[in-house]
């Protein structure tokens, strides 16, 4: 049986995990990286990388986005469509007009491609260790540490262990004792089809709000060589009160949807339809202890207004990456220790993840939406002021406000 001892072991070669090792290795810091799947391996998502992904890649490497820029499986996207439950759209780009940019702020992939693309970056490290098809189901306390047990009888031990094995994480919920709760919880059902018609020019992604599946919605996204991703997604505790099976749900609107079932005349389902977890970071949550830090789905968040995982799990890596130098360099790996941890990571994201629930809230009432959308599309100012909001969270924290609304039912 093998066994490797390890400073730092990181579970999950996603982009949480994949993430810190490669800012570890920035700080000259070595660690093992294991996942159970040998890569290239698929993962079920909307598979949009914002413009914090692009903030976290700039940080890694500069190199990085250019790569992606020049590479035939990143499609480039410049902004979102919102389409409101009465049918009225909404185009709006992910910069302001008052930023010149040159290159497109967000891509879209496929996961099974940028996750394995990020993961030869690591694999490429001399620093970083990493071990493929090694599943990990059990975890034991030691004095100094944490062992934990691989299905094919690898055994690792490590003074920090970085968890970042997603939405059904065996760590979270043996160890740190994570449980999903069905108010903060999502479930996403996604497909991949080709030739779906009327995508937009710039790639803009589409996020559908359709009165039946609020506060969830129907997303297009379009994907190199004329693919698409294309899914839905509901929150647990309102599929449950509803009895909505989400799959039946998805068969419907992509057959019968007024707006939505002629562009799919001539589309072709490519693969399977697939059903994922998307624990929402709705809520704050211990997501460190003694010897432990959380990252990405493991950590639970998921921005409850639009589904992005992918970059708030890449931002915990390099969060966790940062809390594992403090800890080795004054060999202090206890709960009190890593609790600065926590208070970084949610310093960044929680104002985002609260202002994003209560834009969840306000789906919630259709009539509010479908105003929004009419008074956007008629008054080029607020169009400005909601492009805006995607990098400004202040601009932002406006929604929330109800002078907000009272301000534009007398523009």
């Amino acid at each position: 049986m093998p066994i490797i001892n390890t400073n730092i072991l990181i579970i999950g070669a996603g982009p949480a995990g994949t993430s810190a090792a490669l800012f570890l290795a920035q700080h000259g810091v070595s660690s093992t990286i294991v996942d159970k799947a040998v890569f290239p391996r698929d993962k079920i998502c909307g598979d949009a990388l914002s413009g914090k992904v692009v903030e976290v890649l700039n940080k890694l490497n500069v190199d990085y986005v250019e790569e992606l820029t020049s590479h035939k499986q990143f499609l480039g996207s410049w902004g979102v469509t919102f389409v409101a439950p009465n049918g009225q759209s909404l185009r709006i780009p992910f910069k302001s007009s008052k930023t010149e940019i040159k290159k497109a702020p967000g891509f879209i992939a496929k996961r099974i491609d940028f996750d394995n693309w990020l993961f030869e970056k690591a694999k490429a490290n001399p620093l970083i260790e990493t071990l493929e098809g090694c599943e990990i189901r059990k975890f034991e306390r030691i004095t100094d540490g944490i062992t934990a047990y691989s299905t094919n009888g690898t055994q690792i031990t490590a003074k920090l262990i970085i968890a970042c094995d997603g939405a059904y994480s065996t760590f979270a919920k043996d160890i740190a004792g994570l449980q999903t709760e069905p108010a903060h919880n999502c479930f996403g059902l996604r497909a991949y089809y080709k030739n779906v018609s009327g995508l937009d020019a710039q790639n803009f992604i589409e996020l559908h709000f359709i009165k039946d599946i609020l506060p969830g919605y129907f997303w297009i996204f379009p994907l190199p060589d004329g693919y698409a991703n294309v899914g839905i997604g509901m929150r647990a505790d309102k599929m449950s009160a509803q009895k909505i099976n989400l799959k039946k749900s998805f068969e419907r609107l992509v057959s019968e949807h007024p707006s939505i079932r002629q562009r799919f005349e001539n589309a072709r389902l490519q693969g399977d339809v697939k059903l994922f977890g998307l624990p929402l970071g709705s809520k704050k949550r211990k997501i460190s202890g003694n010897n432990y830090l959380l990252c990405g789905d493991a950590a639970q968040l998921i921005d409850p207004f639009t589904g992005e995982g992918i970059g708030n799990a890449m931002m915990s890596g390099m969060y966790a990456a940062h809390q594992a130098v403090l800890c080795l360099a004054q060999s202090n790996f206890s709960e009190n220790f890593n609790q600065q941890y926590n208070t970084a990571l949610y310093n960044r994201l929680w104002s985002e993840l609260l202002l994003s629930y209560r834009m969840q809230q306000l789906v919630n009432y259709p009539s509010l939406f479908n105003f929004v959308v009419h008074k956007a599309n008629a008054n080029a100012l607020l169009r400005e002021t909601i492009s805006c909001m995607f990098e400004d969270l202040d601009m932002r924290a406006r929604l929330k406000n109800p002078l907000f609304y009272l301000k534009l039912l007398f523009s």
